[in-house]
């Protein structure tokens, strides 16, 4: 990432179409076009791995598998598994603009089941299948038998199970559950199959086409997660596999209260003593997908926030000192040098960003953090970027640059469109993408939202609030031919146009 290059910030699940939800259909092989004809570089997406309660890509049951979300029907029947009837007069939501998550919860079910009964019915597929099944031994078997379980229980968390025999694994239960759900945990190896299929092809032609893939990687998993079930000791739970303390951030300019994020802390000593197996793994499963990851929170691994697991807030907690630069030393002996950018947002001190230089990945720069500072001192202000780093306008946890501007004091606002040298004639993302694209940062990655100049009610994400997020979608009627030429304008005047096509 060392030449200058730029690109686009949208999740999948944002990508237009007629399922309710962003898929891998052809919207998405659209949109690397898109991205090819402004002269991109990046895709940025959020984590691809499945959610649950609030929809969160961040809590998930699972570090690796994907979300069966976004599994696309179109492409499903172009291998013979489904007719258009199957979903056709299916209705998955009444609002284009906005995914309905519930909605698509049931209705997307009983399709994926038609097709997986189609899929294992035909001999032609079972040779690729048990190919895939072999590669991902390491973490599908669990993942499979974890959601059988759990729907089997009402799709309760893992700790609310009625059977605590199974909770624990003991091996007599588990052989129980195998067999009788048998049928239901062939159904998530079925569609994790479909998964992948579908996003390694999406990912071949973007690549082929000069589009790198900027991928997300969470640093924890959620209590209700199949690796608290199958590796207990690398986290700090009780018997029951609660939770003793939880992860968080203290009070910061999103939170008065702190971020109570919820998810089980990790018990490094035993991490160490494995030689960061787990870690070095879930690394090499994250590039088998993506072509640069981001690394979320990457405070954490200098010193991370500890709260009580029975907390209500998260500002009566304590630093506690991570495992710093041995994990990412164990990452690199195993597997070389790699694209990563750490997320160095929030709470950051020297700890921090000792361990920044010392693996001398790119933090990342935020345009709205610098320009809410009216006498140009934030770290974030492009008079301060670096070349080693990563500028955003915003990222999917704030606002859009529209909503951003319009909560500004009228002093703020003054103070950014002055340094911007905001023309009258120009609306203030035009001016704020500008501004972007003109950093000495070496990567400039714009949101979608702000390449479309769409209103705050598109922000993706307000930090420690549940409901109400993730929904954003866009329109194809957004994206209009001016929109598209002010993007490629902006890319190579600033020299950042993709040299690869």
């Amino acid at each position: 990432m060392s030449t200058r290059s730029s690109g686009v910030l949208m999740h999948i699940t944002s990508l237009p179409n007629a399922f309710g939800i962003g898929s891998f259909g052809q919207s998405a092989y659209d949109f690397v076009d898109f991205l090819v004809e402004t002269k991109q570089t990046y895709w940025q997406i959020l984590p691809l791995t499945t959610t649950s309660y609030g929809d969160s890509p961040y809590q998930s049951f699972s570090a690796i598998a994907g979300n069966t979300h976004l599994i696309d029907f179109d492409l499903l029947t172009q291998m013979g598994l489904l007719k258009e009837a199957d979903y056709a007069s299916v209705n998955f939501g009444d609002d284009p603009t906005n995914v309905d998550y519930e909605r698509i919860f049931y209705a997307r079910r009983p399709i994926l089941e038609t097709a997986v009964k189609n899929f294992l019915a035909n001999q032609a597929f079972q040779a690729d299948f048990q190919n895939f099944e072999n590669n991902n031994r390491l973490w599908l078997d669990d993942f499979a038998e974890f959601m059988a379980i759990k729907e089997h229980f009402g799709n309760q968390a893992l700790q609310k199970w009625d059977d605590k025999k199974v909770v624990a694994r003991d091996p007599s239960a588990l052989e129980k559950y195998r067999s009788m759900l048998a049928e239901q945990i062939h159904y998530f190896k079925v569609t994790q199959y479909f998964f992948f299929k579908q996003w390694t092809e999406l990912k071949n032609y973007a690549n082929q086409k000069g589009i790198q893939i900027i991928g997300d990687m969470p640093i924890y998993v959620a209590a209700d997660s199949v690796e608290v079930w199958t590796k207990p000791e690398l986290f700090q739970l009780d018997e029951e596999r609660n939770p003793l303390v939880v992860a968080g951030v203290p009070a910061d300019q999103f939170s008065a209260t702190g971020q109570l994020w919820g998810n089980p802390l990790y018990a490094w000593e035993e991490h160490k003593k494995q030689g960061y197996a787990w870690w070095i793994h879930r690394i090499e499963e994250s590039f088998k997908i993506y072509d640069v990851l981001r690394i979320d929170h990457f405070k954490g691994f200098s010193d991370y926030w500890q709260v009580d697991g029975k907390a209500e807030v998260a500002k009566d907690g304590s630093w506690q000192p991570g495992p710093g630069y041995d994990l990412f030393k164990a990452v690199k002996e195993q597997l070389g040098d790699l694209p990563i950018i750490a997320e160095d947002l929030g709470n950051i001190d020297d700890k921090a960003r000792k361990l920044l230089a010392d693996c001398n990945y790119p933090g990342m720069k935020i345009l709205q953090f610098g320009f809410e500072d009216v006498n140009g001192e934030s770290l974030d202000s492009p008079h301060y970027c670096i070349p080693h780093s990563i500028v955003y306008t915003g990222t999917h946890d704030n606002d859009v640059t529209n909503g951003w501007y319009n909560s500004l004091t009228e002093q703020q606002q003054q103070y950014t469109n002055d340094y911007t040298h905001r023309r009258e004639d120009e609306s203030i993302c035009q001016a704020m993408i500008r501004q972007l694209f003109a950093t000495v940062s070496n990567t400039a990655i714009a949101t979608m939202q702000d390449v479309l100049d769409l209103p705050a009610s598109s922000r993706m994400n307000v930090p420690s609030t549940i409901g109400g997020n993730w929904q954003w979608r866009m329109q194809q009627s957004d994206l209009t031919q001016d929109k598209k030429d002010f993007l490629a304008k902006m890319t190579m005047l600033y020299q950042r146009a993709n040299q690869e096509k």
